[in-house]
């Protein structure tokens, strides 16, 4: 269904069964795939490339112009993936010279008013809850949790099931499989409980848990820790992940694990 009240220009492609809401705008240069549902008011700018099964929800805003002064008028693109919820007031700009687009995949969930700026990636299954903000360049793995009112400083990669507290002013990059503590944005843990929920095996949580411990919790340097882990620790998949991962950053990595003692 389409309403007689949403504005729809010639030029842009839409799939089948898509719903568009009253008062919604769908500019020129636009595809939106099957079963997608526009809600009213939302915004759909020009180099949006929309999946199947999308919902797109009051007020949002999607492949808007980049807030970066370097941004000089360049095609660039917007690419969202299947079966996302996008809620109200989410903004989700398009790319930059700097990489040409900005991805969100596929599953994910954005709550009210986050913000997706310029040449973001985002994974797949990600919940990114209300008033989070991703700054330029940022990389967000899969299943990965962002608490309320974060704010991720740009060019921060964030790994997979990563947990990152409400509140959380993040500059560092996150390694996988862990918890961020908004309080000195340091590790807090593994994420246990979500590693659990995606069927990650009890003997799977014991090696990363084990790994965490020497890389945060030993008092050993990162590239110490990361070499004290491959020689101790049986080879896995979780143990190189982490390890890799710390030894590519290129903003460094969040704080280890503090006492309160």
């Amino acid at each position: 269904m389409i309403s007689n009240l949403a504005y729809i220009h010639p030029d842009a492609k839409l799939g089948n069964n898509v719903t568009v809401e009253p008062f919604a705008y769908i500019a020129g240069d636009v595809v939106i795939g099957d079963d997608c549902w526009i809600g009213p008011g939302a915004i759909i700018n020009d180099g949006a490339r929309i999946g199947k099964g999308n919902k797109i929800h009051t007020g949002a805003s999607i492949a808007c112009l980049p807030q970066d002064l370097k941004f000089a008028g360049e095609v660039t693109t917007a690419e969202i993936g299947d079966y996302n919820d996008i809620r109200e007031c989410v903004t989700i700009a398009r790319g930059t010279a700097s990489r040409g687009t900005t991805v969100v995949g596929s599953h994910n969930l954005l709550m009210a008013y986050v913000h997706v700026a310029h040449d973001d990636v985002v994974g797949n299954h990600c919940v990114i809850a209300n008033r989070v903000s991703l700054a330029g360049e940022v990389e967000v793995g899969d299943w990965v949790v962002i608490g309320g009112h974060a704010a991720v400083h740009q060019w921060v990669h964030i790994g997979d099931h990563a947990m990152i507290q409400g509140g959380t002013l993040l500059g560092q990059d996150v390694p996988p499989y862990i918890v961020v503590s908004a309080e000195g944005m340091r590790y807090a843990g593994i994420n246990k409980v979500g590693l659990s929920r995606r069927g990650f095996t009890p003997e799977q949580i014991g090696e990363i848990h084990n790994a965490c411990r020497i890389l945060f919790q030993s008092d050993l340097n990162y590239m110490t820790a990361c070499e004290k882990a491959m020689e101790e620790l049986p080879q896995s998949p979780e143990r190189d992940y982490l390890v890799e991962f710390i030894r590519s950053s290129k903003r460094g990595v969040i704080k280890p694990y503090q006492s309160r003692r």
